[in-house]
């Protein structure tokens, strides 16, 4: 029974590494993608401090910065809080109360 535990702790463990890899890869992506949009957006207007910065703070410069940081704000929030407001074993409950309803209506 040690044995399953231990195995059972690794899993979870593995899983909860994989949801921390994924995010900060998605954090990466969403600070490289949107600096090279934005790069584009106000690459033409260099040459006037004025007009730099009315492309920079413009609605549709910021639009993608504020779209996509509302799903990251999201996907962070089913990574870091969600698990410790169900627990991190909560998957495994789930499952193991699905396989119970499964076995019990066999019988």
């Amino acid at each position: 029974m040690k044995h399953q535990d231990s195995i059972s702790k690794l899993q979870r463990a593995k899983s909860r590494v994989e949801k921390l890899k994924k995010f900060y890869t998605h954090l990466g992506i969403y600070f490289i993608i949107n600096s090279v949009i934005t790069g584009f957006k106000v690459s033409n207007n260099l040459d006037s401090w004025d007009a730099f910065q009315a492309d920079l703070l413009s609605f549709s410069t910021l639009s993608s910065w504020i779209i996509w940081g509302i799903i990251l704000v999201i996907h962070a929030f089913t990574v870091f809080v969600l698990p410790s407001l169900l627990g991190y074993d909560w998957e495994e409950r789930k499952i193991e109360k699905y396989m119970q309803e499964e076995l019990n209506s066999k019988k």
